[in-house]
């Protein structure tokens, strides 16, 4: 088991999130959380690479030896790494190896695309403000897992994911921007989710692309403002994903 006594304090106490807006003047440094395939840290790539932004994704991190996407994420030339939690006895003995491996980057954000570990509150303290996460639904509706299920289950006619700051409580914190996408009729979890996924590839890049020129701010209610973007969500129709207008 890693240990880094005197080094990492998860008994921190969280206090909110306080967000230092990436400098325009050199590259944001990302490091990229996974568990499996990681298709939106794929989609992110793809955009820093096609738009030519001042981003360096640092490492692609998983927590899992064979997850898929550590290949995919090789094959770019992207540096990679695993920190697998069954190899650690506790929660916070596996935040804190992994809470090194990611500081060995000095990341200004950590991006969390299909990470499926609840994270200590330590840990969250610890990169105070540079977690960012993407979830399957329209929070604060449908938490946790299952959200597809969930949506379908109480007949809601609007379904979706969210890109949001990470704080200690699950699907808690601040939202970046929301993705929508319409319930058809005979839809079910799989047809749902693969819809909202075509969602999230767009919505969680266009968040990279706001954190890297520096738009993201929280005011003093913790609520998110990007500024100089006149829409934070996005839809699905029949044509693609594009901005709301609204």
């Amino acid at each position: 088991m890693l240990s880094h006594p005197g080094v990492y304090n998860f008994a921190s106490t969280y206090s909110g999130i306080n967000v230092l807006c990436a400098s325009t003047s050199s590259a944001c440094r990302l490091v990229v959380l996974i568990s499996g395939r990681g298709s939106n840290m794929q989609a992110i790539v793809n955009m820093v690479r096609g738009q030519a932004l001042p981003v360096e994704i640092c490492a692609v991190v998983a927590n899992k030896v064979d997850a898929a996407g550590l290949e995919w994420a090789q094959s770019q030339g992207i540096e990679t790494k695993s920190v697998a939690h069954r190899d650690f006895s506790s929660r916070e003995a596996f935040d804190e190896a992994l809470a090194a491996a990611i500081d060995a980057y000095q990341p200004d954000y950590v991006l969390l695309a299909g990470f499926m570990r609840v994270l200590t509150p330590g840990f969250v303290e610890h990169f105070n403000g540079k977690l960012i996460n993407i979830h399957p639904s329209l929070l604060p509706a449908f938490p946790g897992l299952h959200t597809h299920q969930q949506a379908l289950a109480m007949g809601v006619q609007w379904h979706g994911c969210t890109v949001h700051f990470v704080t200690p409580v699950l699907d808690h914190g601040p939202i970046i921007a929301q993705g929508v996408v319409p319930v058809l009729f005979g839809d079910t979890p799989s047809t749902l989710a693969e819809r909202v996924l075509q969602v999230e590839h767009r919505l969680y890049a266009d968040v990279v692309r706001w954190l890297a020129e520096g738009r993201v701010s929280l005011d003093t209610m913790q609520r998110v403002q990007v500024h100089g973007i006149a829409s934070r969500s996005f839809v699905l129709t029949s044509t693609g994903v594009e901005p709301s207008q609204r």
